[in-house]
């Protein structure tokens, strides 16, 4: 299975469209994994046309967002449970408020999203990963987002381009 991981998209103020590196992937991909941060309905409308899509909220999306997406979900996919969320909140890092959504939870990964860093380790054995953004790379020198394939295990990567 081959899952697009995507995020913080802040469309239309960052980008008019998503870039085309990221739809062309997405075409051979079987879902697609928004960690919210939208902050338009027609992002998720775009990639919808392509394929099925899984998605939270974040913290500057709007009440037609959060009525259609919740703030944190588990998803369970070949066998694994991932669990998705933003990361924004008051005081810790994004990736500790991200690993303590999941606290207790029996996940085998945590995907978030709104520092705009893309990130890719382990925390003991649970595996940590943030697609970065393919529209706002802040002080990044690239766009991202993240393919996920699960086979036998969950192997996670980042593409990154201009």
């Amino acid at each position: 299975m081959k899952i697009i991981v995507t995020g913080d998209t802040h469309m239309p103020k960052k980008a008019k469209q998503l870039p085309g590196r990221l739809l062309e992937e997405i075409k051979t991909a079987d879902i697609v994994i928004h960690t919210g941060d939208w902050s338009s309905m027609e992002v998720y409308h775009t990639l919808a046309a392509y394929k099925n899509v899984y998605g939270v909220y974040g913290n500057v999306d709007g009440e037609e967002i959060q009525r259609f997406f919740p703030a944190r979900q588990i998803i369970q996919l070949e066998g694994f449970k991932i669990g998705i969320v933003h990361g924004d909140g008051e005081k810790k890092t994004t990736e500790k408020r991200a690993l303590e959504t999941f606290e207790g939870e029996d996940v085998d990964m945590v995907i978030f999203g709104h520092s705009h860093i893309p990130l890719l380790r382990y925390f003991k054995k649970l595996l940590l990963f943030n697609p970065g953004s393919p529209t706002d790379k802040r002080r990044l020198p690239y766009y991202s987002f993240g393919i996920l394939t699960i086979n036998e295990g969950i192997k996670a990567e980042h593409v990154f381009f201009n």
